[in-house]
C-alpha cells in the first residue's frame, strides 16, 4: 500500500489501520470474548469504559481468536477526524487494506469539514448488497465524541447499510448515537467499565505475568482498592516490583494521596534509571515516538533498546509499527505536568528539535504543529514553502486544518516564505488587494535563480497565476505559468510527482484568466491539459473546476450538447471526490442552467441556477459572477421580464474593481439586452447597445439584422448578414440563430424559396440538440410564416411553436402499450444520443462511460420501450413523447 496519499496530500498513516499486537503480559479473558463474538451478529457493539480500562487489547483479543481475523477492518480514530471528511476518508481505506474491495464509484471525501451525502449513500448501498457483513471496529472513537456530525453520518451509514455492517466502537464516552433505539430493539451489545473490571483471579493472572506473587487476599485487596482498573492494576505492579515484600506494600497504599496515577507515575518514574525518565518525559510532548526522533529531544542514542524495554515491560509504552512507539494518553498527559515541573521552560526547545527532526524526514504535516509550539514561524513556513506544499493551502483535504495553523504566525514572522503563506491565505479568501501585497514582499528577495529558491520562486509563481486569475488579467497569468515552469527546471522530478495540485491549480487558473480574457483555444488547451492530471485527492477540486470551464467555452460557442456533457461530468467528478455543494465552483450548473433556458426549459434552469448560487465561492469569481448575471437576465427575458432584464444586466455592465473587463461577458450581455429592448418595442435601442459595445460575432451581426428589420430597413439587414461566412464554425446555437435572421432576412426581401430553405435547415440543426429558445424568440414572423408553409413542421414535434402554428397541441398519447417502467436520467442520456445516430463508441466517449456501460443502458433501454432494435426504440420513444 506505500504510496499512498490522504486527500491532503500527505502519506496515509498505516499504523492506524494496525490491530495491536498482544503483549507478552496481556491476560486473555474469555468471559469478555464470548460477549463480543455474540455481540458482533448484531449491527452494534459498544466497549465503553475509562482510559485505561484495557478496551482496546480486549478487542484485539477477540480478533485474535476469530477464524478469519482478517475480516475485521480496524480503524484507530483521531482527533484530527472530527472533521467528517477526514474521518470517512480513514474509514474507507481501512475498509480497502482490510480486504474489502470497495467499488472506485463510491469515491472519496475531499474537504475536511464536509461530505458529500451522495457518498455515504453509495457506501451505505454497496454494504447492504453484500453476502457477508463487514466488521468495523472503530477505536477511541471518543476523540470524535463531540462532532454529532460524524455521529449522524455513522448513524445513516449502519441504518442504510442493514446487515451489510457490523460496528464496533470503542470509546471513554458514549457515542452520539441513538442508543436508546438500539436498546429498545435489543440492537446492541454492550461491554461496559464495570465489566472490563479486572476480577481477583483475573488480577492474579496478571500479577504472575510479571513475577510478582501475592497472597489472594492480597490480590483480591488490590482489586478492590484500584476497582479492577487496568491502567491502575499496572501502575502498581510495576511500582510492587522493586519491593521486597508486595503484600507489606499493597496494604500499606493510603487514599489519602492525590491520585492514584500522580502517585503511581512517581513510584514508576522512581524505579527507572535517569536516562529512561529523561527520555520519558521529553518524549511526552510527541503524538508518535521513533527513536531517533527520541534522540534528537534526549541528545543521547540509547532510545530504541529504552523503548523497547518499556515496551516489554508493559511500562504505557505501545509499539505501533514500522519502529514507532507511542506512550498512554494518560500516561503521557501526567507525564507532561511532571516536565513542565522538573524543566520549567523546556518545553518550546523540545517542539523546535521535534519539528526539526520530522521535516527533516519527510513528515511535514507532523512537523508543523511542533514549529509552531516552539514559536517557529519562519521554519515552519519555510519547510512548508520548501516541500512545495503551498499547493495545499489552495486545495485539498487538508488545506483548512493548514490555514487554521498559520493564522496563528504573528506578524513579525519574516521572510519570503512567510509572506507566501499569508499571500495563500488571503487570495484563498479572494482579498486580492492583500494578496498581491504579500506576493510583492515576498518577490523583493526572490532575485537570485539558484535551485536554493526554486521551490520560492515556483510557489510565487504559482500565487501570481491564480492573483491573475482573480483579476481576469490572462497576459499576468502566461507570465507567471512560464516563470513557474521555469522553476521547475530547476527541482528534482520526484519531488514534482508528489505535488501533481501545483501543475493542476496553474492550469485550471491560467485557462480561468484565459477564458476570461476570450482566448477560447488557449484556455481550452490549459483547461484539457488540467483535467488530464493525474487522478487524485489533491486534485480533485481543479480537475472539477476546469471541466465546468470547459463546459462554458463550448456553450459560449454554440455546442449545448458538448457543454452539458463536459458539465455532467464535473459534477460527476464533485461527487466521486466527495466535494460538498458549498466547496464546488457553480459554474456546471450554470452550463446546465444556460442549457436548460435554450432548450426552453426554465422549471430546469431555475432549479440548476439555485445549485449553482449554493457555492460558497461563486461570489468571488468573476467567471461565475458574470455567468449568474448573464442566467438570471435571459431567464427574465425567457420569462417577459425585458425591464428586469435590463436592470440585472446594467449591473452586470459594471466589473468588479481591479477585474479586467472581459469581451465575451461585454458581448453577451449586449445580446441579451438588444434583445430585451427588442422585446420592449425599441429596435433603436437594441441596434444602439450592439454599436456601444462593439459586438461584432455572428450572434451580434443577427441581432443587428433583426433589429433593422424592425425599423423596416431590410437592405441593412442583409448587409449585415451578407458579411458573415456562408459556412461557419459556430456551433449549433449561434448558427441557428443566424439561419433563422438570414430567413426572416429573405422574407422580407421576397425570397420565399431562400427564407424556406433556411428554416428547414434551421431545424435540422437544432433538432439533436433540442433547441427551442432560438425559435421562441424569433417572434411572430416565424408562426405567421410556418403557418403558410405547414410542411416545415412535419416531423418537429418536439418544438412546441412548430406545434403551435400548425393549429394543433400535444400529439395524442399513442395507444402503444406504456413503457414497462420510467426510463432513469443516463438511460435518457442514452436514448438521446441514440436517436443521433450516435454508435456505442461515441455515446460513452460523450457521456464519459465505458462501452460495457452504454451496452448495458442500452439493454434497459430496449427492454423498458419493448423494442430489439435501435430504430424500433427511436420510433417508441418518439411516440411516447421520450424524444
Amino acid at each position: 500500500m506505500a504510496g499512498l496519499l490522504t486527500p491532503g496530500g500527505d502519506p496515509l498513516l498505516a499504523v492506524r489501520f494496525t490491530v495491536p499486537d498482544l503483549t507478552e503480559t496481556f491476560v486473555r479473558r474469555p468471559r469478555l470474548v464470548g460477549r463480543l463474538a455474540e455481540g458482533v451478529q448484531g449491527p452494534l457493539t459498544l466497549v465503553n469504559g475509562p482510559a485505561g480500562a484495557g478496551k482496546t487489547l480486549l478487542v484485539a483479543h477477540w480478533i485474535s481468536t476469530m477464524d478469519r481475523p482478517g475480516d475485521v477492518a480496524w480503524l484507530t480514530v483521531e482527533h484530527e477526524d472530527t472533521g467528517p471528511g477526514i474521518f470517512w476518508t480513514y474509514v474507507l481505506e481501512s475498509l480497502r487494506r482490510h480486504g474489502a474491495v470497495v467499488p472506485d464509484d463510491i469515491g472519496s471525501p475531499s474537504s475536511p469539514g464536509d461530505v458529500d451525502h451522495s457518498l455515504l449513500t453509495r457506501l451505505a448501498a454497496w454494504l447492504s448488497e453484500r453476502a457477508d457483513p463487514v466488521i468495523l471496529v472503530l477505536d477511541e472513537f471518543d476523540r470524535v465524541g463531540a462532532s454529532a456530525e460524524v455521529a449522524d453520518e455513522l448513524q445513516f451509514v449502519l441504518r442504510h447499510a442493514g446487515g451489510g455492517l457490523r460496528l464496533v466502537i470503542v470509546s471513554r464516552t458514549e457515542p452520539q448515537l441513538p442508543l436508546h433505539r438500539y436498546r429498545a430493539a435489543g440492537a446492541v451489545a454492550e461491554v461496559r467499565g464495570a465489566d472490563l473490571a479486572f476480577v481477583p483471579g483475573e488480577t492474579a493472572a496478571l500479577l504472575s505475568r510479571h513475577d510478582i506473587r501475592l497472597s489472594d487476599d492480597g490480590a483480591r485487596s488490590l482489586t478492590e482498592w484500584t476497582g479492577g482498573w487496568a491502567a491502575g492494576l499496572r501502575l502498581c505492579i510495576l511500582a510492587a516490583q522493586n519491593v521486597d515484600d508486595p503484600d507489606t506494600f499493597i496494604k500499606n497504599f493510603e487514599a489519602g494521596q492525590s491520585t492514584l496515577a500522580d502517585f503511581l507515575l512517581a513510584e514508576v518514574l522512581e524505579a527507572q534509571s535517569d536516562e529512561t525518565q529523561e527520555l520519558l518525559l521529553r518524549s511526552s510532548i510527541l503524538e508518535q515516538i521513533h527513536p531517533d526522533l527520541a534522540n534528537a529531544l534526549t541528545g543521547r542514542d540509547d532510545a530504541e533498546p529504552i523503548l523497547a524495554g518499556l515496551q516489554h515491560a508493559n511500562a504505557f509504552v505501545e509499539a505501533i509499527g514500522h519502529s514507532w512507539y507511542r506512550l498512554h494518553p494518560l500516561f503521557a498527559e501526567i507525564l507532561r505536568v511532571h516536565l513542565r515541573v522538573r524543566h520549567p521552560g523546556m518545553e518550546p526547545e523540545l517542539h523546535r528539535r521535534a519539528a526539526r527532526w520530522l521535516s527533516d524526514a519527510g513528515l511535514l504535516a507532523e512537523a508543523l504543529p511542533h514549529a509552531a509550539g516552539a514559536g517557529e514561524w519562519e521554519l515552519a513556513a519555510g519547510r512548508f514553502v520548501d516541500e512545495l506544499a503551498i499547493g495545499q493551502l489552495l486545495t485539498g483535504l487538508d488545506a483548512e486544518r493548514l490555514d487554521g495553523l498559520f493564522a496563528a504566525m504573528p506578524p513579525d514572522a519574516a521572510g519570503p516564505a512567510a509572506c507566501l503563506v499569508r499571500a495563500a491565505r488571503e487570495l484563498v479568501r479572494h482579498d486580492v488587494v492583500r494578496g498581491l501585497d504579500f506576493l510583492r514582499r515576498a518577490g523583493e528577495n526572490l532575485t537570485d535563480e539558484g535551485a536554493d529558491t526554486a521551490a520560492l520562486r515556483l510557489s510565487h509563481a504559482l500565487l501570481r497565476v491564480f492573483a491573475a486569475r482573480l483579476t481576469g488579467s490572462a497576459d499576468r497569468a502566461r507570465e507567471a505559468a512560464e516563470d513557474m515552469t521555469a522553476a521547475e527546471l530547476s527541482l528534482p522530478a520526484e519531488r514534482l510527482e508528489q505535488h501533481p495540485e501545483l501543475r493542476a491549480l496553474m492550469l485550471t487558473d491560467l485557462g480561468s484568466a484565459q477564458l476570461w480574457a476570450g482566448q477560447f483555444d488557449a484556455a481550452r488547451t490549459s483547461l484539457s491539459a488540467a483535467a488530464q492530471v493525474d487522478d487524485g485527492p489533491s486534485t480533485a477540486y481543479p480537475r472539477h473546476e476546469s471541466l465546468s470551464r470547459l463546459a462554458l467555452i463550448d456553450f459560449v460557442c454554440g455546442r449545448p450538447g458538448r457543454a452539458e456533457s463536459h458539465a455532467r461530468a464535473a459534477v460527476a467528478e464533485a461527487e466521486r471526490s466527495g466535494l460538498p455543494p458549498a466547496a464546488r465552483t457553480g459554474v456546471a450548473q450554470l452550463v446546465m442552467a444556460a442549457v436548460a433556458v435554450d432548450r426552453d426549459d426554465l422549471a430546469a434552469a431555475q432549479t440548476h441556477l439555485d445549485q449553482a448560487t449554493a457555492s460558497s465561492t461563486a461570489s468571488h469569481d468573476p467567471v461565475a459572477t458574470a455567468g449568474l448575471g448573464l442566467l438570471r437576465s435571459r431567464m427574465l427575458l425567457a420569462k417577459g421580464h425585458p425591464k428586469e432584464a435590463l436592470r440585472v444586466l446594467q449591473e452586470l455592465k459594471r466589473p468588479p474593481h481591479g477585474v479586467e473587463p472581459s469581451p465575451w461577458v461585454s458581448e453577451r450581455a449586449a445580446l441579451v439586452m438588444a434583445a430585451a429592448h427588442l422585446a420592449l418595442g425599441d429596435p433603436l435601442a437594441a441596434m444602439e447597445v450592439l454599436v456601444e459595445e462593439g459586438a461584432t460575432g455572428p450572434e451580434a451581426a443577427a441581432a443587428a439584422a433583426r433589429a433593422r428589420l424592425a425599423t423596416g430597413d431590410r437592405e441593412a439587414a442583409r448587409a449585415l448578414l451578407d458579411e458573415l461566412s456562408t459556412e461557419p464554425d459556430d456551433g449549433p446555437g449561434i448558427a441557428v440563430r443566424v439561419l433563422l435572421a438570414r430567413a426572416q432576412t429573405a422574407d422580407a426581401l421576397g425570397d420565399d424559396s431562400t427564407a424556406q430553405r433556411l428554416v428547414a435547415r434551421a431545424l435540422r440543426l437544432a433538432r439533436p440538440e433540442h433547441l427551442r429558445r432560438p425559435f421562441v424568440e424569433a417572434g411572430p414572423w416565424l408562426r405567421t410564416f410556418v403557418r403558410r408553409r405547414p410542411v416545415l413542421a412535419q416531423g418537429h414535434e418536439w418544438l412546441p411553436v412548430m406545434a403551435a402554428v400548425r393549429g394543433t397541441g400535444p400529439a395524442p398519447r399513442p395507444e402503444h402499450t406504456p413503457v414497462i417502467e420510467p426510463l432513469s436520467d443516463r438511460e435518457q442520456e442514452v436514448l438521446e444520443r441514440l436517436s443521433q445516430m450516435m454508435s456505442r463508441d461515441e455515446i460513452a466517449a460523450d457521456l464519459h462511460l465505458s462501452v460495457n456501460t452504454v451496452k448495458t443502458h442500452l439493454k434497459s433501454v430496449y427492454r423498458k420501450l419493448a423494442a430489439t432494435r435501435r430504430g424500433e426504440a427511436v420510433r417508441r420513444a418518439r411516440d411516447l413523447h421520450l424524444l
